[in-house]
């Protein structure tokens, strides 16, 4: 038996970054919607296409529960794009 601590059951490194990933996302969604719901004249398409983008986000957070570690870099990867794209916009 060995004195080591086990930290295999502790969640991190890349699954942390990708709830981080996602994360920025659903919060570069809300701020939008935030935006153009206070607008004088709001665009309800634009509203619409930022509630599904912000569903979506949101979906995949859930699913990072229960993602393995390769699962979880993939999604990471996913929205550390999405993200760039999104402040590029």
């Amino acid at each position: 038996m060995s004195d080591s601590p086990d930290f295999s059951s502790l969640d991190g490194g890349v699954e942390a970054q990708a709830a981080d990933a996602v994360r920025a996302v659903v919060s570069w969604y809300n701020d939008q919607l935030l935006a153009e719901r206070r607008s004088p004249v709001p665009d309800e398409e634009r509203v619409e296409e930022l509630l599904a983008g912000r569903q979506a986000a949101l979906a995949d957070q859930q699913q990072l529960a229960t993602a393995d570690a390769e699962e979880a870099a993939g999604i990471m990867e996913v929205y550390a794009a999405r993200l760039k794209d999104l402040d590029a916009s």
